[in-house]
């Protein structure tokens, strides 16, 4: 599973960080970055869970 984040939606709310620290970072700029290429299998459910709680629909993922 890949992950990636529109950073022209993205307004660092977080969200995806709660669900994962291994996955997503909101850096200075307050927007939220992926951190890996590809998801770790024991992380695909919190990435799943990151994808419904955000905001602003600024993430999205591909097999």
């Amino acid at each position: 599973m890949k992950v990636k984040i529109d950073t022209s939606l993205c307004e660092g709310h977080a969200k995806c960080m709660e669900a994962t620290e291994v996955v997503f970072e909101v850096r200075d700029d307050d927007l939220s970055h992926v951190l890996v290429d590809t998801v770790p299998e024991e992380e695909e459910a919190n990435v799943i869970r990151a994808v419904r709680t955000c905001p602003r629909a600024a993430i999205s993922v591909e097999d």
